[in-house]
């Protein structure tokens, strides 16, 4: 995929990152050079009790290359306290590959070639990774583990501890280490950087633990060193390096089979979101700092579990996702760990997700089943629900709204204070509010109709855009969920979607708010309040062009190359996937989290309308 002039190449390599899931909320995540640049990149990163809570515990393994003259070649790479590249084993790679989910270097020193492939055993928190010599040799190589133990969103503690085993070692009573000729250690590598922490106004620096290294000999092409790490059952291990890595390559061939470079990604992509957790399925809503979000998954739904054949499972979500409706309101417990009802649209966009289940697959029982629970959603808000949720009387749209909330997906808040509050008749609620109040047929028909009557004269304005919020003409995208919805309250009008293009349209999605707008915001930059208040103000989502496409489509007409755009994009941050966000202004350079369920979700969507 990429060849030695951006491998060595420090600022370019690093950042394009890859990622390999492990179906239970955990990863193994990093950089084409080997350069942690996030306090999130580890070899194994461990989800807990919720996908959100996990932590990091082997953060890397660095290779030591002795070669036949007896030269110690060091292939790790790191950053240190005042930006210091050393060892810098990046300036010997020739290639870095994905191919079918499995991230592979290769290092060139003269005649010798050394390979790496990474794989995490599908089910449980177990990583492989295997050094295979490629030409040249015999060479003798010592892979260092330096570890840790800690929240993922933290940094590494004064202490660790480690207790040696027959193999390798075991860290902080948590996960095992195993592989060839291990020797311990124990020192700590100091004032650890992560370039991407510090440029996001976050403690950039840590202590890391070198617990021991591994010892093997490379006599020929073709020979292997294996190392293994887990953190379930310390006393099974997993099978070893090469076989999970061959068990990896396989199962993913297998998803992708007969799909086309750019959907293989994306269905790739979209597999790393759906995860099994304790209580069943769920989705990741973003890679590496996200947790399960309901709005997220139930965004994301079409695309990542009807799109890709995944119906039973997602079936089972959809049951276990019911079971949290409190009030007529679906739970957004996120990443606090507590059960939160505050959003708006969260419980419509379930409604939206069980009525494509059941129009997409003809589970007709499932629809039976969950029909009281979906009619009970419309009666509470019929009534008013939580946080000033309620159909006015007076036109039968939806009102939301409470002090210091933001319950749309435009949710940002600095200090407490919501950054686009759109407190209100919002657009994109009510085309949600009249799109779920269609899914149950005529049992709320009287309602519906009565709905989608005030929708048309109240939204819409002398020339066709839509009202954000009544009362607020701000240019955003939320107006195309009127047109692109299955039950949509309006059919599209082409010179409207052609202005919103050009205001909003980006190579990598739709910008939130038009430039040239009170309070455009361009850069999603900064520290963690400029990067809030610039997150819904401006800035590109991919997710939108999901709509965009749908509304387009509509009409007959099919605007490819708004998907086209988005395949170049899959080589240019997190490797295979589609970025949460991205700058207003060009160059549109990606922001947020690497890898974000709904944005893959929308673009695998919109491929195959």
């Amino acid at each position: 995929m990429f060849g030695p002039q951006l491998c060595t190449d420090v600022g370019a390599g690093s950042a394009r990152e890859w990622l390999v899931p492990d179906g239970v909320g955990g990863y193994a995540m990093g950089t084409v050079t080997g350069l942690r640049t996030r306090r999130y990149h580890g070899l194994l990163v461990v989800s807990g009790a919720t996908p959100a809570s996990r932590m990091l515990g082997l953060a890397s393994l660095d290779a030591v290359v002795t070669l036949p003259s007896g030269a110690r070649v060091r292939l790790g790479c790191h950053e240190w306290a005042g930006g210091v590249i050393a060892p810098a084993g990046h300036s010997y790679l020739s290639g870095f590959f994905l191919i079918d989910g499995i991230p592979r270097w290769r290092w060139r020193i003269g005649d010798i070639v050394i390979e790496r492939e990474i794989a995490m055993a599908t089910g449980r928190p177990a990583v492989a990774v295997v050094h295979r010599l490629i030409a040249g040799g015999p060479v003798r190589i010592a892979v260092e583990a330096l570890c840790a133990w800690r929240d993922a969103h933290g940094e590494q503690g004064p202490a660790i501890t480690v207790t040696p085993t027959a193999d390798g070692c075991v860290v902080e009573d948590a996960y095992r280490i195993a592989g060839p000729g291990f020797a311990a250690a124990g020192e700590w590598f100091r004032d650890v950087r992560y370039r991407e922490e510090a440029a996001r106004g976050l403690q950039d620096q840590e202590n890391l633990w070198y617990a021991g290294s591994f010892h093997a000999r490379l006599d020929r092409p073709g020979a292997i060193a294996e190392i293994t790490a887990w953190a379930d059952d310390r006393d099974q291990p997993p099978p070893p390096a090469a076989a999970v890595v061959d068990a990896a390559r396989a199962r993913n061939r297998a998803l992708t089979a007969g799909a086309d470079p750019a959907e293989a990604a994306l269905t790739l992509a979209a597999d790393a979101f759906v995860v099994r957790t304790r209580t069943g399925p769920d989705v990741v809503a973003g890679y590496p700092w996200f947790g399960a979000w309901s709005r997220d998954t139930m965004i994301a739904y079409e695309g990542l579990f009807l799109a890709t054949g995944r119906f039973d499972t997602g079936r089972e979500l959809l049951r276990s996702y019911a079971a949290t409706l409190s009030e007529g309101m679906l739970a957004n417990t996120a990443d606090t760990g507590s059960v939160e009802y505050n959003t708006a649209d969260g419980t419509l966009w379930f409604l939206h997700a069980a009525d494509r289940h059941v129009t997409v697959t003809g589970d007709t029982d499932l629809g039976a089943e969950l029909r009281p629970a979906l009619t009970g959603v419309i009666e509470h808000h019929l009534a008013g629900t939580r946080y000033g949720i309620r159909a006015d009387p007076a036109d039968g749209l939806l009102v939301q709204g409470a002090t210091g909330e933001a319950l749309t997906w435009m949710d940002a808040r600095v200090d407490g204070v919501p950054v686009t509050p759109r407190a209100g008749k919002a657009v994109d609620i009510n085309a949600l509010w009249v799109n779920g109040l269609a899914t149950l047929g005529d049992t709320f028909a009287a309602v519906r109709d009565r709905a989608r009557d005030s929708f048309a004269r109240s939204f819409v304005t002398l020339s066709g855009q839509l009202q954000d919020v009544l009362g607020d003409h701000t240019m955003r995208p939320n107006q195309l969920l009127a047109w692109s919805l299955p039950h949509a309250p309006l059919r599209p009008d082409p010179a409207v979607l052609t202005r919103i293009g050009a205001a909003l349209l980006t190579p990598m999605g739709l910008r939130s708010q038009a430039p040239g707008t009170a309070g455009y915001r361009g850069r999603h930059r900064g520290g963690p309040g400029e990067r809030d208040t610039a997150y819904h103000t401006g800035t590109v989502w991919p997710w939108l062009t999901g709509p965009y496409v749908t509304a387009w489509r509509r009409l007959g007409v099919e605007v490819t190359d708004v998907l086209t755009d988005a395949e170049q994009h899959l080589t240019e941050y997190g490797l295979g996937s589609i970025s949460e966000t991205a700058d207003g202004d060009a160059p549109h350079t990606a922001t947020g989290c690497p890898f974000q369920a709904w944005s893959v979700a929308e673009h695998l969507r919109a491929r195959k309308l």
